[in-house]
């Protein structure tokens, strides 16, 4: 982070100049701004270095083993997996909140920079979450380090070969890994939020130029057509309301399927435990390829209704409820999205470290009532920490993407009296919607 800052404060004391007036391609009113480019830039993006180190402090505080929270879930162990579930579920809460606090602090940090000016402040956001990409080195090494060193201690337990100080070692790394692991989600949340609060730029400037080409006066339109977010306006709210119920849905469809699929291969396994008794012997080698397949195969199914609700649910606000009802949409998603992600990611990294608690002898050590229930901490924690909260970092990513594309269309046919269009546009997104939900709550109890 350090080395990022210093050649980044290089570069722009060498190649940019000491006044706006001095830069072309700026508008007038950005140029009017008595500011300091060199000290704009750099001051963003250490805001999103900053922002970086925070986030880890933060979620390594959350999920790293001999922190207080991830204490607490596995002393929670002594009295049943219901209290383990309890008391991780606390810990994601409360982590969330303190997460997006940070992120705000920093969207905010960062508008303040521009001096009043709206193109500046969201080109000072923008330039936050490039610095905070800055340290990308890390966090790809830290993502990287997360699934290895789970690998290896799986790998070492399901052979037998390792054991005592080597095996505590194994497990260690692992504990380190599930913490790492939480880290990086943590910054990805934040990059979305950073870019998809710079995407509502983009989205305004979307709907004036569209007003601009039918030959209008963006001053003499109402507020939505104007690029402003009238919060009094019902259908703004409603928008909202169904942007943070998105977010929900798209979450409860991840974590179905996993449920779906587990319980497919516990099906699986048990079946040729019953065919083949020899497996438990090592006698008979296991019929891998089966559950390879039942994974592969709900892996890619699965991902149909996600996300066609990723693409569709836009649409249908946006064509049904008009462009403002969109871009509030578009923030309760962002919202939603961030407390739902941090909170699904670091519940699920505090389980799976009480696990690695109990096994490194705490409370009765592996095989102990304490570590069973763990155990089934660490299970819903896996879904909660590997599918379904990294999955709302693209959502919010495509959602904002899908909303900016059809802003365009959206006015136009406004403009244009071509309500009917609109509505037919919207009611054929929502049924989609519907028909997926349907089809997909269908085959949820079926386990083949």
């Amino acid at each position: 982070a350090i080395i990022s800052a210093v050649l980044v404060g290089f570069a722009n004391f060498t190649y940019l100049p000491n006044s706006l007036r001095n830069m072309s391609g700026l508008s007038l009113e950005a140029q009017s701004v008595d500011i300091d480019p060199r000290f704009f830039s750099l001051g963003a993006v250490l805001i999103g270095i900053a922002l970086a180190a925070a986030i880890q402090v933060l979620t390594g505080f959350f999920t790293e083993v001999g922190k207080r929270p991830v204490n607490d879930v596995a002393a929670s162990s002594k009295t049943g997996a219901a209290t383990v579930i309890l008391a991780g579920v606390s810990v994601g809460f409360e982590s969330a909140v303190y997460s997006a606090l940070l992120i705000a602090t920093a969207v905010f940090g960062a508008f303040l920079l521009g001096g009043g000016s709206i193109v500046l402040s969201l080109f000072a956001v923008s330039l936050a979450g490039t610095g905070l990409l800055t340290t990308v080195g890390v966090i790809v090494a830290m993502d990287t380090f997360g699934p290895i060193s789970d690998n290896a201690q799986g790998i070492a337990e399901m052979s037998g070969d390792v054991k005592g100080e080597g095996a505590k070692i194994l497990t260690s790394l692992d504990a380190v890994g599930n913490t790492t692991k939480a880290i990086t989600k943590g910054i990805a949340i934040a990059t979305a939020v950073l870019a998809a609060t710079a995407l509502f730029g983009a989205f305004t400037d979307a709907i004036k130029n569209s007003v601009l080409e039918k030959g209008l006066v963006v001053k003499d339109q109402v507020l939505e057509f104007q690029g402003i977010l009238d919060v009094a306006d019902p259908r703004n709210l409603v928008g909202l309301i169904i942007g943070a119920a998105v977010v929900f849905m798209f979450s409860g469809l991840a974590i179905n399927a996993v449920s779906r699929a587990a319980g497919a291969v516990v099906v699986e396994v048990r079946a040729q435990f019953k065919k083949y008794p020899g497996i438990m012997t090592g006698k008979v080698k296991p019929e891998y390829g089966r559950v390879v397949d039942i994974c592969t195969r709900d892996s890619l199914r699965e991902l149909a209704t996600p996300g066609l609700l990723a693409v569709m649910a836009p649409i249908a606000v946006g064509f049904g409820l008009g462009v403002g009802a969109l871009g509030a949409y578009l923030a309760g998603a962002i919202g939603t999205g961030t407390l739902m992600a941090v909170f699904l990611s670091n519940s699920g990294g505090a389980w799976d470290n009480a696990k690695k608690m109990i096994e490194d002898g705490k409370y009765g050590g592996k095989g102990s009532e304490a570590h069973k229930a763990t155990v089934v901490g660490d299970t819903v924690g896996d879904t909660f920490k590997d599918t379904a909260g990294p999955a709302i970092n693209p959502l919010i990513k495509v959602m904002n993407l899908v909303g900016l594309l059809i802003t365009p269309a959206i006015v136009g046919f406004t403009l244009d009296d071509n309500g009917q269009i609109n509505m037919i546009i919207s009611l054929l997104a929502t049924l989609a919607i519907i028909y997926a939900l349907v089809r997909n709550r269908k085959r949820a109890t079926v386990i083949v």
